[in-house]
């Protein structure tokens, strides 16, 4: 115990942490990234809405600096940064982003291929007529509850009086602590619709909602491929909804076709235009088609326009279709549709929002029918009094003549005290005892300018006390019952549809899945080139040509090959790595390639390469083997054409390693060398033939510490001349001995 009083609680810090971490993720959850499923509104749109019809900034007034609003909305209402309220403030603008926008926007808003609103110093807005009468139009009515600010100094609504579902109309997105929300956006006609249909019917099923809204409606349009699945989806309030844009094919001059996309996936929009664009220019970089000769993004104010421009005799259908496989022409929205809920993130399918929406409603128009309904009962007894004043307005003039002030006139109105006031007669006196006037008919009356007296007026006074009592007469036949409600509900809505709906711009159906048939690209003869670091890329038989003196100097191996072969990498310790041409980069010579590591299963720092060869070449012949130790085998090359990355090529002994593989025939010769410089050339035709998985036969005898270096397949074609102790040996003319001996020494 301190001197103070004060007390020292010793708390675990695990859990001081797990509470503060819950209270921040509650906080970001409700308070910050989660839209109220009421009124479809991020605290931050909220609250800039609210400023900017305080600030007065209506549909038919002059637009205000977006800096201005954003300001006042800062010190206000959102002591947050003022780039997330500017934020807010250009996508409640942006057309393409929002079925409805809420704010008129003047000036740079950003632009449908991700350019960025100007600052907001340049900028200026003004709400849109649907925000002013369908958000924030009955405000002034006490219909929803008004808190505290930030710090006190304001008020400002819990929640908005929007009188259609907000968040299916313009759909929301945010990611708070462990959740996000993603809900697209829909026609408002439809919607309206099936609020409509849900007050006539509360038990309406989510199929028989899908024939009202049968889903959603972007405002970049495009079509939905998926239509079965979406029922699904609005059941749950989660899934995938698959997107294609809206692709025409036109005809042009010369018997070409170009393909046109009108309308693009929601979520296109921004910069995965131009990814769009990189990805078409790599399709045809990489040859995965060469159909197609140009593209080019003619979009402007009028709407999107790409055009992607045709070979004459291309397949227009399998190119779109190529698009959709490998492009983001055909994507996913992930929904999920979560909202805050009774305080609280709750995930809901379309009816469960539409429930949420109507109850709202219905709490709406309770407070606005009780607010409304008081203030005319406050007029009927205000002209009820103005109208019996006029009955006896001489004995009203003459207590306000002879009353010493306002307090003993009001007295005598209200309570018919008349000490202290001068009366004509006794009359007069007895019959102003007599009056009961309340205290606000009383004041009423004291207020009551002379004019009121002119009969046109008292007759218009009666007038509008008529129209008053048919107004109370309404209000309480709305809030006596339920059905009389939910009817000036519909009719509200109905205007509101009448007024602001769209025609729906999505389509929706069930798209066939998109077939690419891969024309195979005409095989070429090439060469592949590996430099000394392992990097490997294929060139052109005519640029090998012009530059084959630098190739072979720079390069270990040089192969050649067809573009479309395989390469088989032997390696020292028995494997063999499959290589596609397709996987090896196509290019100029002074191109770096890739790793040879990087496409197959080969690692250089475990074994080293012995050969290459095409399987093209090994398939019909014959294949020699050859270790240190001296053991060989033929093995038939077609063994080596196996669907496996890698591949067991031989087996070997303890300590053995692979020094040779080649492509041998029946009467080539086959010569081996020693460490020691012993060399022994035999028939091919004498190595018995082994299967890939045989150890083999020893080839030659070895003296004792020896072992084989190097080995050669003699040919016609061939005549390698070998330099030893600085004399050279052709080798073609080494005597032709057995298998299995010792050799000459050289």
């Amino acid at each position: 115990m301190s001197n103070t009083g004060e007390q020292i609680l010793q708390t675990e810090y695990s859990e001081v942490m797990q509470k503060s971490y819950i209270d921040y993720a509650m906080s970001v959850i409700v308070a910050r990234a989660l839209p109220d499923v009421r009124d479809g509104l991020k605290p931050v749109q909220r609250r800039t809405l609210y400023d900017m019809y305080e600030l007065g900034i209506r549909y038919d007034r002059p637009y205000r600096k977006s800096a201005r609003i954003v300001g006042d909305t800062m010190g206000k209402y959102h002591p947050h940064g003022d780039s997330s309220i500017y934020g807010a403030l250009v996508v409640m603008a942006q057309d393409f982003k929002y079925g409805m926008p809420l704010v008129d926007g003047h000036g740079n808003f950003g632009s449908i291929e991700g350019d960025g609103a100007a600052a907001m110093r340049y900028t200026e807005a003004r709400l849109q007529k649907i925000t002013q009468e369908a958000y924030l139009g009955d405000l002034d009515k006490n219909v929803v509850d008004f808190v505290p600010n930030f710090d006190a100094t304001e008020k400002e609504p819990s929640v908005l009086p929007v009188k259609i579902p907000n968040i299916l109309v313009n759909g929301a997105e945010g990611i708070a602590v462990g959740m996000a929300t993603s809900i697209p956006p829909h026609n408002l006609g439809e919607v309206i619709d099936g609020v409509i249909a849900y007050m006539k019917d509360p038990d309406i099923t989510t199929e028989e909602m899908m024939e009202i809204i049968p889903g959603p409606d972007f405002p970049t349009g495009g079509i939905v491929i998926n239509k079965d699945e979406l029922k699904d989806i609005y059941e749950t309030g989660t899934g995938k909804i698959r997107l294609r844009g809206k692709v025409e094919i036109e005809k042009v001059k010369g018997g070409k076709e170009r393909i046109v996309i009108s309308e693009i996936p929601y979520t296109m929009i921004g910069a995965n235009i131009g990814k769009f664009l990189n990805d078409v220019y790599s399709l045809v970089e990489t040859k995965k088609t060469t159909d197609i000769v140009d593209i080019s993004n003619q979009s402007s104010k009028e709407g999107i326009r790409i055009v992607i421009e045709l070979k004459k005799g291309a397949d227009a259908e399998n190119i779109c279709n190529l698009l959709y496989k490998k492009t983001r022409l055909e994507d996913t929205f992930g929904v999920n549709m979560l909202a805050v809920a009774d305080g609280r993130p709750e995930t809901m399918g379309i009816v469960s929002i539409i429930r949420h929406n109507v109850q709202f409603q219905y709490e709406l128009a309770t407070r606005k029918y009780t607010t409304l309904l008081n203030k005319e009962r406050e007029k009927q007894e205000i002209q009820e009094g103005l109208i019996k004043a006029c009955d006896v307005i001489d004995l009203i003039i003459e207590i306000l003549r002879g009353s010493k002030n306002i307090k003993q006139a009001k007295a005598c109105l209200v309570e018919g005290k008349t000490e202290g006031i001068k009366f004509k007669s006794r009359l007069s006196q007895k019959t102003a005892s007599m009056l009961h006037f309340t205290e606000r008919q009383a004041q009423a009356i004291l207020e009551m300018r002379l004019y009121k007296l002119i009969g046109l007026e008292i007759e218009a006074l009666i007038k509008e006390h008529d129209e008053t009592l048919k107004n109370i007469a309404f209000y309480e036949k709305v809030l006596g019952s339920r059905a009389a409600m939910a009817k000036v509900l519909m009719q509200e809505m109905k205007a509101l549809k009448k007024e602001f709906a769209t025609p729906r711009k999505t389509v929706i159906e069930n798209g066939k899945a998109a077939v690419y048939e891969e024309k195979k690209p005409e095989a070429i003869p090439v060469v592949l080139l590996m430099d000394r670091f392992g990097y490997v890329k294929s060139i052109d038989q005519a640029t090998y040509e012009r530059n084959r003196e630098a190739a072979d100097a720079e390069n270990r191996q040089v192969i050649f090959c067809m573009s479309d072969d395989r390469l088989c990498l032997f390696t020292d310790i028995g494997q063999m790595h499959q290589v596609k041409m397709d996987d090896v980069p196509f290019g100029k010579f002074r191109d770096k390639g890739i790793p040879v590591d990087n496409i197959c299963n080969y690692s250089s720092s475990m074994e080293s390469i012995v050969t290459i060869l095409p399987l093209s070449e090994m398939k019909e012949k014959k294949m020699i083997f050859v270790t240190a130790f001296s053991m060989v085998k033929r093995v038939d090359g077609s063994e080596f054409d196996v669907s496996k990355r890698t591949t067991a090529a031989t087996k070997l002994g303890e300590g053995d390693r692979l020094i040779f593989a080649g492509v041998a025939q029946e009467e080539d010769t086959f010569v081996m060398q020693t460490k020691k410089n012993y060399f022994l050339r035999i028939a091919a035709s004498d190595i018995p033939e082994k299967k890939k998985g045989a150890i083999g036969v020893r080839g030659m005898k070895l003296i004792l510490g020896d072992s084989l270096e190097a080995a050669w397949v003699l040919n016609h074609d061939t005549n390698p001349v070998v330099t030893v102790n600085e004399k050279e040996v052709a080798l073609n003319r080494l005597r032709i001995g057995g298998r299995d001996t010792k050799g000459v020494k050289r």
